[in-house]
């Protein structure tokens, strides 16, 4: 099978392959070639729209912190308290991507999963169980029934700002992460087959991640619809506390919504520490092992970023900020699937032992067929 390592199928392909480096105009070369004109603007886009989204997603984290901080301990919900938990995630994400992929960052994004799996179980076992089941399902259904029409959803007649503040925000959400995401999955997937690529990173992730939703969404759905309580509303006045107002209504709240912080805080950390990892790649030439001089540069702009759309704006900064690096950055991503396309056409699949038992046997059962033909 054709060995491939990235977000990108194309990006791998190059990365691994090819012995290419990391960088996202390389994976573009079959559509754009090597102009190195456009292969920098390729790579200054890339650039942007990391930092931007990563930015924006410690921005939102921030928000969430302080929303628990608020709810558990009555901490003030103030830009100075957001500050002070932007500054311990950065001295986290910085000296776990200063210490490298197989240390700092491997032990937080095991402690992380394991966290986030202990939380899960918990609310899915204390919740409503039999209604988490039910929603999951249905929100499956609704998916792939609506997936076209969703996918092209607006609204130029009827107004309103639902589908721009957050469906179309979360699209430019997901494709400013799309650089560092796929630069990252193709550093530490090389050896994968597309198979397993396929099924590690394209089916089991977002299984779990619908899961997830209808875990925690469909508790506080149920809480509202039977118990009488305003999460809804809540999240109207401030949805960084929606998710500590559903913890309330389970049993060992406080220990519950101290695990909420402290995950929502590694998170954060192990978001900042493959940012800073793969920036310092994307702008040292695409090499796998860059300095740590640059991890450190990118990890202060990031930090100085998330602080000043905080500081200048919240919520709403942040949304335009993480929509306005994704837009030009569009472009490069449907590129990158049509450079996929050509370059998978020349690739050589080299033949496994089990092709060649598979063909024998087929081989075997055409001649024991001619011979019975010909008597």
């Amino acid at each position: 099978m054709v060995r491939i390592c990235d977000h990108w199928v194309s990006y791998g392909l190059y990365a691994v392959q090819q012995k290419r480096d990391l960088l996202i105009s390389t994976a573009l070369e079959p559509v754009t070639g090597t102009n190195q004109g456009i292969k920098n603007t390729v790579d200054i886009l890339a650039v942007i729209a990391t930092v931007m989204g990563v930015a924006t997603s410690i921005g939102l984290g921030v928000l969430q912190t302080n929303g628990g901080l608020n709810a558990v301990f009555n901490t003030p919900i103030s830009i100075w308290v957001q500050l002070a938990i932007i500054g311990v995630v950065f001295i986290g994400y910085m000296a776990s991507s200063i210490s490298g992929l197989q240390k700092g960052i491997r032990i937080l994004s095991n402690v992380n999963m394991y966290l986030a799996l202990i939380l899960l179980v918990f609310v899915f076992v204390t919740g409503p169980t039999v209604f988490i089941l039910e929603s999951f399902v249905l929100a499956i259904s609704d998916y792939i029934t609506n997936f076209v029409q969703y996918s092209l959803r607006l609204q130029p007649y009827a107004g309103g700002t639902w589908v721009m503040d957050w469906t179309i925000f979360y699209w430019a959400w997901a494709i400013a992460w799309s650089p560092f995401v796929g630069s990252f999955v193709a550093r530490v997937s090389k050896g994968r087959t597309i198979r397993e690529f396929i099924v590690g990173v394209l089916i089991i992730p977002p299984v779990i991640s619908c899961f997830w939703i209808a875990v925690f969404g469909g508790s506080a759905l149920y809480f509202d619809l039977n118990k009488g309580t305003t999460i809804a509303e809540a999240v109207d006045t401030d949805l960084t506390v929606a998710l500590f107002l559903m913890l309330e209504q389970l049993p060992l709240t406080t220990i519950a919504s101290i695990l909420g912080i402290v995950l929502i805080v590694i998170f954060l950390i192990t978001s900042g520490d493959t940012a800073t990892f793969i920036m310092a790649s994307m702008t040292d030439k695409g090499t796998m092992n860059p300095h740590n001089r640059l991890k450190v540069i990118w990890g202060v702009l990031i930090a100085a970023i998330a602080s000043v759309l905080l500081f200048s704006g919240g919520l709403e900064a942040l949304q335009t900020a993480s929509l306005i690096s994704a837009l030009p950055f569009t472009v490069v991503m449907l590129l990158l699937i049509v450079s996929f396309f050509k370059m998978i056409r020349h690739e050589v699949i080299p033949i496994t032992k089990r092709d060649v038992r598979r063909h024998k046997r087929i081989v075997e059962h055409i001649e024991k067929n001619e011979n019975n033909t010909n008597k």
